[in-house]
């Protein structure tokens, strides 16, 4: 059996709804086997998988008049590979600076994690017209039914 991690995601969070909406405090103490990002035109979002093999998905569906994208990462994804980790945060502001060429509503959300090998932030903006949402999620995966395929 093996988790939903492949290109067969696409975009739109609706794959998402058959798995649980976790904290990111569920995070911390687990050691990563592996950290990716992926973004294209499509999607943007931070896969984590566990070194006992349990995939999370930090995600967001995008809809019109929004956008929610990864702005920058600060530090080495590498650093959360083959360490427990020890801080797993979220934080979020609407006090930071304004984005330039933004919608009328912004927000920053920032995702903070450390293992004795260092610390990486990862920065998301979230903008939209003031009725979209400009959240992110985190979701802990299913493993995929051994029937599914058939």
């Amino acid at each position: 059996m093996e988790y939903f991690s492949g290109p067969r995601y696409g975009a739109s969070i609706m794959r998402y709804y058959n798995h649980d909406r976790v904290e990111i405090s569920e995070l911390v103490g687990k050691t990563m086997a592996s950290v990716k990002h992926k973004n294209d035109m499509r999607d943007d979002k931070l896969t984590f998988t566990t070194v006992e093999g349990e995939g999370y998905v930090f995600v967001h569906d995008q809809d019109c008049c929004e956008s929610v994208r990864v702005e920058d990462i600060t530090g080495d994804l590498e650093d959360l590979v083959g360490s427990p980790l020890l801080q797993a945060d979220e934080e979020t502001s609407r006090d930071v600076d304004h984005p330039t060429g933004s919608g009328e509503s912004w927000t920053w959300t920032f995702y903070k994690f450390a293992t004795k090998k260092g610390y990486v932030t990862i920065r998301w903006l979230g903008e939209s017209n003031g009725y979209y949402s400009e959240s992110v999620d985190l979701y802990r995966l299913k493993k995929e039914d051994d029937n599914e395929d058939s």
